[in-house]
């Protein structure tokens, strides 16, 4: 099955151009011959995935950009994708040690995109590994990084991948989630259709949704990974929250990166302060609100979010309340919402709300943003398949779980990091797999 690209939306290029446009070609070797080529290089100890940083930029600077992507791959399959959403300030690029002599850090991120784009424009890819004779067939669900990371690696070692993902487009949040000035959905779909290439077979609208469709799995594959993320986003739990214009950050994001919501209009009120909250006030401002608020319970020094994505929020013209706690959303007589709070104070260490306090603002959209539940109810009968506080319990170093036919990573396992954890885990996932399964692992 071929996967579909998105077409081309000149509208959505326009409102959600990248923040941070690609390197020239000129300009990536200049930035490339600044690199030091440390030979204990903190920014591959930084990365999870351990990409060979000065490795790969050492070959851009002498002009060698397909071994520079190959290097890239060699370590982390998505590497296009990361190279445009990973937290570089608190990982990589954080490592530099330019840093220590009061310099510029390299710019490793738009380096390592350079020479990505390069790759995929190029439309190279990754040479086919013929399968092993009788080798291990694995069943991978969920079609985001985390399995497309393992299914990748199985491949690559002729092992039998599948992914079987329950949306009509792979690629998880990286296709469904990410702001489309991070990652655009095309751009995720590039990188799983070099993943089918490589071997990597797929089903698309099969939802594994229960114990027993993972029995009659478990008769046709020989193992199974679980890459299941997270579930839907968390409730507020207050009244009115099923009203029309009430929509989650999840969706409005999908809804615009593929074509279902082209225009937002009036006031949109965005509730939570994580990253994923920011990328959806961002859209909000960006698809055409005229105001947007994030309204937060607790104060700035308590969000979720970075530090440099609070500031981006700022600098798109979207405004932050602070210690203002939801009551209510109620419609109006103009067919407009109304969402009361109330102001909150920390006393003897608890929240609380502030008497008197209760305001309402008006607005045309509320968006909850308060993270997502636990999918891993879903293994909750399964034998051997420990889950606590709603995540899978797998070993970090391996991926397997009490199960000695179920691994698990991303999401699902770690409550919900950054698509590069993902990808280590997919990756260390299949490696064990092999192992477990008898294949050297060279």
């Amino acid at each position: 099955m071929s996967i579909a690209i998105l077409p081309d939306d000149p509208q959505l290029r326009e409102r959600f151009g990248e923040l941070k446009p690609p390197l020239t070609a000129q300009a990536a070797v200049i930035e490339a011959n600044r690199c030091l080529n440390c030979f204990d290089a903190p920014c591959t100890a930084a990365c999870p995935t351990h990409i060979d940083v000065p490795g790969f930029i050492k070959r851009i600077a002498s002009g060698n950009l397909r071994g520079s992507a190959m290097r890239i791959l060699d370590a982390n399959i998505l590497g296009a994708s990361c190279a445009r959403v990973c937290p570089v300030d608190v990982l990589c690029e954080g490592s530099c040690v330019l840093h220590r002599q009061n310099h510029k850090p390299i710019q490793i991120a738009l380096l390592q995109r350079h020479a990505m784009d390069n790759f995929h424009a190029s439309s190279r890819k990754i040479p086919a590994v013929p399968r092993i004779q009788n080798g291990p067939r694995v069943a991978c669900i969920g079609g985001g990084p985390a399995s497309l990371a393992c299914a990748a690696e199985l491949c690559r070692r002729g092992a039998q991948a599948t992914i079987i993902e329950r949306r009509p487009l792979p690629g998880g949040l990286n296709t469904y989630g990410v702001a489309e000035y991070k990652l655009r959905a095309a751009d995720s779909l590039r990188e799983v259709e070099m993943i089918q290439k490589m071997g990597v077979e797929f089903r698309f609208g099969v939802s594994v949704d229960s114990a027993s469709v993972l029995r009659e799995l478990e008769a046709e594959f020989d193992y199974i990974f679980l890459g299941l993320g997270l579930g839907a986003m968390q409730r507020l739990g207050i009244p009115g929250e099923d009203l029309e214009g009430v929509v989650n950050a999840l969706e409005l994001i999908a809804g615009y990166k593929i074509g279902h919501i082209r225009q937002v209009h009036g006031t949109v009120v965005v509730v939570g302060a994580g990253n994923t909250a920011i990328d959806a006030a961002n859209a909000a401002r960006r698809l055409g609100a005229q105001k947007v608020y994030m309204v937060y319970r607790r104060s700035e020094i308590d969000m979720s979010a970075f530090i440099f994505e609070y500031e981006h929020a700022k600098q798109e013209g979207v405004q932050f309340l602070w210690r203002m706690q939801p009551l209510a959303i109620k419609p109006d007589a103009h067919g407009r919402l109304q969402l009361e709070t109330v102001q909150m104070q920390t006393m003897n260490g608890s929240l609380v709300p502030v008497p008197n306090s209760q305001t309402t603002i008006d607005c045309d959209m509320v968006v909850p943003a308060i993270g997502q539940s636990p999918l891993a109810q879903l293994v909750q009968d399964l034998r051997g398949v420990e889950v606590r506080d709603g995540r899978i319990v797998a070993d970090r170093a391996t991926g397997k779980t009490g199960n000695p036919r179920y691994f698990a990573a991303g999401d699902c396992v770690n409550g919900g990091r950054e698509v590069v954890d993902a990808v280590a885990g997919g990756q260390r996932s299949a490696r064990a797999i092999l192992q477990s399964a008898g294949v050297t692992y060279a």
